[in-house]
């Protein structure tokens, strides 16, 4: 693999693995402060950037040994309302940042394993971010969240509100590879 797209697989697993910690201890504030929705799509959030990061690992297998993971990661947690922005900020930089130019130098270093670990969870970003956005919307009024069911897909990462698709929009794994979160 090329060392500038294995690089950013690195980077972004460090990332990922970073915001599914960050993600759990988000959801225990939220369930302190009895937003139990808010603290439900933390958890499903959370669950999906493990999915992320599994998938860039497994794409670094040829690895032996230690190696510097530079993710942006954001600190100081506080009260729901300041980590629902701390996690806007990570998915809008992930989204307008770094994802666009990591699939960019896998597609032009013809890394297709990298490529498509930075397009799965480019397109789940976006919707994290909304999810994010929707919850942000709704503590910051003094209210928990209205939030259906939280599906992940197992494969990529993909995350919705909803009821389980018959298949994954973004890789194509079938309705029983998605956990749900309700």
């Amino acid at each position: 693999m090329k060392k500038m797209t294995e690089q950013h697989l690195i980077n972004a697993f460090g990332g990922e693995s970073q915001a599914h910690m960050r993600y759990l201890h988000f959801a225990n504030q939220a369930e302190k402060e009895n937003y139990t929705n808010v603290a439900r799509l933390f958890r499903a959030i959370s669950h999906a950037e493990y999915v992320h990061a599994g998938d860039h690992y497994k794409a670094l297998k040829h690895l032996n040994g230690g190696f510097v993971a530079n993710s942006m990661a954001a600190f100081g947690p506080g009260d729901t309302l300041k980590n629902l922005q701390l996690a806007i900020d990570g998915e809008t930089f992930e989204i307008e940042e770094m994802y666009p130019v990591y699939i960019e130098v896998a597609k032009f270093q013809e890394e297709k394993l990298a490529q498509r670990s930075f397009e799965w969870s480019y397109a789940t970003e976006k919707l994290h971010k909304q999810l994010f956005e929707k919850a942000f919307d709704a503590v910051n009024a003094g209210n928990d969240v209205e939030l259906g069911p939280v599906h992940i897909c197992e494969v990529c990462g993909y995350t919705l509100e909803g009821e389980a698709p018959d298949r994954c929009p973004v890789c194509g794994a079938v309705k029983e590879k998605f956990t749900g979160f309700r």
